[in-house]
């Protein structure tokens, strides 16, 4: 059964896994303070300075998945798998404008969740509910896909992949995660995230310069290549579909980005408006790393991994998702394969952490306090939060052990559509004047929109083939879904206001009269 166990790179793996386990429970005494609040607990006192915050937002942005996916995109689909360089390219100035008054208002009001924000601002409970609640089920498969990538790394490392034997090493790992995160708040993945990138980085960099030099050159690599890969799908007549496709995903991914509640978790836990600006210039150095691991895509391919017998049943159950781990083990050493793997699965277990924190903060806000216990005491609402971060993890590890693979990612394909339709409510209200109500409809229709666009596509695309004046322009369905959101919400909003002046001109002259 453990026969093909890699011994030296799961003791290596091992030996880093203990030492981010022991960070998570000394995080609790890091600037220590009483934990008894949501503020202290799930936003870390809002005291990061500019690079814990470095750290802490990138660990949170780009996940294990992101490292184990992107390449596999590129693995499997070519080029189009590069959108994910460009869209955290434009991300930045956007949330240079816009995250340091998004800040400033939270820091203001006390505000712990995106939903606070839109509570405060409109006066609307149904409304922040909404945000709320869309934020949660967004959140729960981003969750699960992290842990589809520990499973992939504990596969590698040449774990039985099913069975109770297979699952224990993700329930340990999970438990761990777990009992720290419940104990040390967002202070836990704070400090471990800087172990994460440290890792990370060393990876790649030793990747982009010895894998290369095994496989000859990166221009043998490319030349080596199928030419499907290296450009876009090519387009039918009177039909852009790559470029269309490519610049939507791109454009729609960046704007959904900062919706996340874990992305505005960790942005809320800096400790001043200068942190986030000084964040946003910084943080494009992960783009470039990012675009150095799609390389492992075309490198993977190059190597031919999906062709080797030893690998066969890991590619037949993870597809391409096994590219990466099965590169690392072809042309590391294995004291150095069990870094590379562990810098994957620490990788994962940050974002789940501050996924589930955030998933915490707000059901406890703005679903408990909210409707169920408004009088509770501070104690009591970070008590519940506690009891929350531990169920959503519990929940996402029984979704991935019970359901197949491919449901996660359906849902986090679903989720990308669901969370953008916040833009409106959560951002673009800091700028424009909108009616709630008009709000709270145009949410309704770009969720029902986008979850049908989805469906029609048997939820194995994010794109739709919109026909227009009879030509067809796939696209991102969020996109397009966001488009009809904004478009009721805008005209419903003017249309709300012009009936309220028509009618406020007729009680002016009762109110004279009574005065």
């Amino acid at each position: 059964m453990f026969e093909h166990i890699n011994p030296i790179a799961t003791a290596v793996f091992g030996a880093l896994f203990v030492l981010v386990s022991a960070l998570g429970f000394m995080a609790a005494r890091w600037r220590q303070a009483p934990l008894g609040t949501l503020h202290e607990w799930g936003l870390g006192g809002g005291r990061f300075g500019t690079l814990v915050s470095w750290f802490l937002i990138g660990g949170d942005l780009y996940t294990a998945y992101t490292f184990i996916a992107v390449p596999a995109l590129l693995f499997g689909a070519g080029a189009m798998g590069f959108f994910a360089v460009p869209y955290t390219i434009l991300i930045y100035p956007f949330a240079f404008l816009v995250l340091p008054r998004l800040w400033v208002e939270a820091r203001e009001h006390g505000h712990v969740t995106s939903a606070d924000f839109v509570r405060q601002r409109f006066g609307s409970p149904m409304l922040a509910l909404a945000v709320a609640c869309t934020g949660l089920i967004a959140t729960m498969p981003y969750i699960a896909l992290q842990l589809i990538g520990i499973q992939v790394v504990v596969a590698a490392l040449g774990f039985p992949t099913r069975g109770f034997v297979g699952e224990l090493p993700l329930l340990v790992s999970f438990l761990i995660l777990a009992a720290y995160t419940y104990k040390s708040g967002l202070r836990a993945p704070a400090l471990i995230a800087i172990v994460k990138d440290v890792l990370i980085y060393i990876t790649i960099i030793a990747a982009i310069i010895i894998i290369p030099a095994q496989l000859g050159g990166y221009d043998k690599i490319f030349a080596g290549l199928p030419p499907d890969k290296l450009l876009l799908k090519p387009a039918v007549r009177n039909d852009f579909a790559g470029m269309s496709a490519y610049a939507t995903l791109a454009l729609g991914s960046a704007l959904a980005l900062f919706l996340y509640p874990h992305s505005l978790t960790a942005v809320l836990s800096a400790d001043s408006v200068k942190t986030v600006k000084r964040n946003m210039m910084l943080l494009p150095a992960y783009s470039l790393l990012l675009g150095l691991i799609a390389l492992l895509g075309f490198m993977a391919i190059a190597a031919r991994v999906d062709k080797l017998p030893q690998y066969a049943e890991y590619f037949a159950q993870y597809k391409g998702n096994f590219a990466v781990p099965a590169l690392f083990l072809e042309s590391f050493p294995d004291w150095f394969a069990g870094v590379a793997l562990a810098a994957l699965a620490i990788g994962a277990l940050v974002p789940a952490a501050i996924m589930s924190i955030a998933a915490a903060n707000l059901f406890t806000r703005n679903i408990y306090r909210e409707f169920v216990r408004p009088d509770c005491t501070s104690e009591q609402e970070t008590q519940m939060a506690q009891i929350v971060s531990l169920v959503v993890k519990v929940g996402a590890v029984a979704f991935v052990l019970a359901l197949p693979t491919q449901y996660a990612i359906q849902l986090q394909l679903l989720g990308g559509i669901w969370i953008i339709q916040t833009l409106p409510a959560v951002i673009l209200a800091l700028y424009m004047r909108f009616d709630p109500r008009a709000l709270l409809a145009g949410w309704i229709v770009g969720m029902a929109w986008g979850t049908w666009a989805a469906a029609a596509q048997n939820f194995a695309s994010s794109t739709h083939p919109l026909v227009l004046f009879g030509v067809k322009v796939p696209g991102y369905a969020a996109l397009y879904a966001l488009a009809l959101n904004l478009s009721v919400s805008v005209l419903l909003s003017l249309v709300l206001r012009k009936r309220r002046n028509q009618s406020s001109p007729s009680r002016r002259p009762e109110a004279k009269l009574r005065a």
